[in-house]
């Protein structure tokens, strides 16, 4: 079946013409007709999307079919963030990534589901249904771009793009067996993006090999003078640092000692021992503990959202506050308090205070270490129903993730483990210095052609 395709493979075929598109999209589609409806994976798709493919045939991404997570505003294709405010928002603009997507020959197949507004690691925010994991539909596909990681983890889509603003793309990468690549803050523009955290969304691809999120993440990256956070700095070839091993680097171990990782921690340990048998040196290192990362993105996280989804008032998109979610009125009550005259002080400069710790205690490791190495989630997926009651499921699932994305690091998430039993897996988080997404791809794709892990590779 060719939706079992990698974008690389994929891409070889269209260029020695082993492969047409219309057999592609003919695989794809009969993938999405097949799982869609007990997965919850699509909210709407594109019908026009072979259309569109027949005429890129001559650009980069020659008409690929690729999912994006449903807070991309796409011209003339339905825009939700997973909010039933948003049930009829047709968006007038496309995104800059989208864009940049659309101008490289990718052809955006439809949009994923989500948590509400991306308020969530779960998908089970979203007011649209829950999303389930392809791997065991007992579990939960993470978030909030679940749907993006269901979708490739299904064979849904060759790729797919989320975003990320503490762990949104590497943790349900993590929960369904994907790659899931979270790029430098300002790498990729946030222009188009339905905006949860100003300071650190971060849009990046989810796909099924390193190098299938290296070759998209060439057409993604650039500077976009419509937000002013885009960074001015050169885009290399990401592809380039592929094949080239890890011998000689110096790799720190976070967090091994962590209570609450008990579980995982022999497995992965296990694991990060295949960095030494290929010529890596390996140290166990202290970094501030992540648990204060909780209380701070829960503060920065919250304050930005009160402010960014102040505009929803049913003026513009129709439908009022009233339409907001459980948790999105949670967000804003907590984010417009801790703003609040006399609290401000007492709150959010105090963790942006607490943030910049973390910023400088990166910097000082970077000065011995390459990348820093964790795991990505503190366990594998949870089972369905899991969020309920708990307030803070997603903060404390994105505890080992929180403190890179605050900092506004490059990471990735690979498959480093598989349990049988339930077919669930465990994901590896590697973290380079501010644009050295060279660096994470680089290890990543080491340690995946050295293992067993990666489904679409063995």
């Amino acid at each position: 079946m060719n939706n079992k395709l990698t974008l690389k493979k994929a891409l070889d075929k269209l260029n020695d013409k082993s492969l047409t598109l219309e057999e592609l999209y003919n695989d794809i589609n009969s993938s999405i007709e097949s799982q869609n409806k007990k997965l919850n994976v699509y909210l709407t798709l594109n019908r026009d999307a072979f259309e569109t493919a027949n005429t890129n045939l001559n650009k980069p991404l020659k008409g690929i079919p690729i999912a994006l997570k449903d807070n991309y505003c796409t011209k003339d294709l339905r825009t939700t963030a997973s909010s039933i405010i948003l049930d009829n928002f047709i968006p007038t603009f496309e995104s800059t990534v989208s864009k940049n997507l659309k101008n490289s020959g990718g052809v955006i197949l439809g949009k994923t589901n989500m948590d509400a507004w991306a308020h969530g690691s779960s998908t089970e925010t979203s007011q649209y249904g829950r999303t389930l994991n392809p791997l065991n539909t007992e579990y939960l596909p993470g978030g909030s771009s679940g749907g993006s990681a269901a979708a490739v983890a299904a064979d849904m889509c060759i790729a797919s793009l989320g975003t990320e603003t503490a762990g949104s793309i590497r943790q349900p990468a993590a929960w369904c067996g994907v790659v899931g690549l979270k790029p430098t803050y300002g790498r990729c523009s946030r222009y188009g993006i339905i905006a949860m955290a100003s300071s650190t969304d971060s849009p990046g691809p989810i796909t099924k090999t390193v190098e299938d999120s290296a070759i998209l993440l060439n057409y993604l990256a650039g500077h976009d003078p419509l937000d002013s956070t885009s960074a001015q700095i050169s885009i290399p070839d990401f592809t380039k640092t592929l094949n080239l091993g890890v011998k000689n680097l110096k790799i720190g171990y976070l967090y091994k000692d962590l209570k609450g990782l008990d579980e995982i921690t022999k497995i992965f340990s296990e694991q990060m021992q295949v960095f030494e048998t290929l010529g890596a040196t390996v140290d166990v290192v202290n970094a501030i503990n992540p648990k204060h990362g909780v209380s701070v993105y829960t503060i920065v996280q919250r304050g930005e959202v009160s402010s960014n989804l102040g505009r929803y008032d049913g003026i513009r998109f129709g439908k009022n506050r009233s339409n907001f979610g459980d948790e999105a009125k949670r967000r804003i009550m907590i984010g417009t308090y801790t703003l609040s005259k006399g609290y401000a002080d007492q709150y959010y400069n105090t963790a942006q205070k607490v943030r910049t710790l973390y910023i400088q205690d990166f910097k000082k490791l970077f000065k011995t270490y390459d990348v820093l190495i964790s795991p990505t989630s503190p366990g594998y997926a949870k089972k369905i129903g899991a969020t309920q009651g708990q307030a803070m499921f997603g903060e404390l699932e994105d505890l080992l993730l929180e403190a890179s994305s605050l900092s506004g690091l490059p990471g990735i998430s690979i498959p480093c483990y598989k349990d049988d039993k339930t077919n669930l897996y465990l994901g590896m988080n590697i973290v380079a210095p501010m644009y050295r997404e060279d660096l994470v791809i680089q290890v990543a794709d080491a340690f995946e052609k050295a293992t067993k892990w990666n489904r679409w590779r063995n």
